[in-house]
């Protein structure tokens, strides 16, 4: 893979080629600012409702109010509470009969300014208001500027598992500023960075090998960090547009999910346990170090993934989820719950080595609940 050198203040621009549904994701410090612009070229004469959080709004939404009324777009804001627990019915009802009393129509547009729990709860309101309106994703976290804002899944959590309920509806334009991370916690910007590491370790290898070395300018900003999130994207966008609804290819983004977000449910989605970057990362040294056990992948190559996120100060082990979990039986009961399971066979994506991740979808419980036991020992 040839890593491309990116001036600094440059930006990028992927296409996601879905025929009608087609769109942009813009990718630059300070595309903020030129949201209305973009907006306004992409949906002329378009009313937005922006849903964001408290702590996006901020820091952020002034800003995208003047953008907006510099190009003499009309806007409502709807504001929820930070944190996962906002992907909730309660909180999709709020939003659903606030974009109608603004009276808003169905060639207007919702537009998600926050993380992934925005843009996942704002795009399912965009796929059921008026039967689907338009939705721009202004993603501020890295997590979602690299994941969750494009492809179109959208949803919101149940007690019996996270994103069981929503839509697949893809935004009309994503607007992803570099800048705004600066922004984010530490703990937050390492989050997102293992969902980045993902895309290398699913069929990048090189990618990997890039980020082992380049991991601390990516943190830092610059070019780095525009280039690591552009291939990050166009990985996505090349699996979405092969595999849109999930049924194939698309699966082998959940490397690492299926133990991460059975982690996630375990600790009842308490961000100050464990937050959805930190149970991936957790979870794609599990999926490593559970191929090296079924003899799929070396030893070596699950201790290398490991040691890279760690080195950026992320998790790696169960024992570093603080407040304890559940039993291996309990956690292996949540991944049956899991959007993964087909019929009642667990899927796993599984390695045979750095960048050479599969989709095995008869992964037999007896092995992963023997394996679950042994890292809880």
């Amino acid at each position: 893979m040839n890593m491309q050198q990116v001036e600094a203040g440059a930006g990028r621009r992927v296409q996601v080629p879905l025929g009608e549904r087609a769109y942009e994701i813009v990718i630059e410090p300070g595309a903020l600012r030129n949201a209305g612009a973009l907006i306004a070229r992409r949906l002329p004469k378009a009313r937005v409702a922006i849903i964001t959080d408290a702590t996006v709004a901020g820091f952020h939404l002034g800003s995208l109010h003047a953008a907006l009324d510099e190009t003499g777009i009309g806007h409502e804001t709807i504001t929820l509470p930070a944190g996962e627990k906002t992907k909730s019915f309660a909180h999709l009802i709020d939003v659903v009969d606030a974009v109608l009393a603004a009276r808003l129509e169905r060639g207007d547009a919702i537009v998600a300014l926050g993380g992934g729990v925005i843009g996942d709860l704002a795009g399912f309101a965009a796929g059921i208001v008026r039967r689907g309106m338009h939705f721009i994703q202004v993603p501020t976290s890295l997590l979602a500027q690299v994941d969750s804002s494009v492809g179109g899944k959208t949803g919101i959590n149940s007690p019996h598992g996270k994103n069981l309920v929503g839509v697949f509806h893809q935004p009309s334009l994503v607007i992803a500023d570099t800048a705004v991370l600066d922004t984010l916690s530490p703990r937050e910007f390492r989050a997102g960075y293992a969902e980045v590491a993902k895309y290398g370790l699913i069929d990048k290898p090189d990618f990997f090998a890039w980020l082992e070395k380049n991991w601390q300018r990516v943190f830092d900003g610059g070019p780095e960090r525009v280039e690591a999130i552009a291939v990050s994207c166009e990985a996505k966008a090349e699996v979405v547009v092969a595999d849109e609804r999930e049924s194939g290819r698309r699966a082998l983004l959940n490397l690492g999910h299926t133990f991460g977000h059975a982690l996630e449910a375990a600790t009842e989605y308490d961000g100050s346990r464990l937050v959805h970057g930190e149970g991936v990362a957790i979870g794609m040294v599990l999926a490593h170090e559970f191929s090296n056990r079924m003899n799929l992948a070396s030893a070596d190559d699950a201790a290398r993934v490991a040691a890279h996120l760690r080195q950026v100060g992320l998790p790696t082990r169960l024992s570093d989820i603080p407040g304890g979990l559940p039993p291996a039986e309990r956690l292996l009961d949540l991944m049956g719950q899991d959007k993964k399971v087909v019929r009642g066979r667990l899927t796993f994506i599984l390695t045979r080595g750095i960048g050479q991740s599969f989709i095995a979808d008869d992964v037999p419980p007896a092995e992963v609940h023997a394996f679950l036991k042994e890292k809880l020992a």
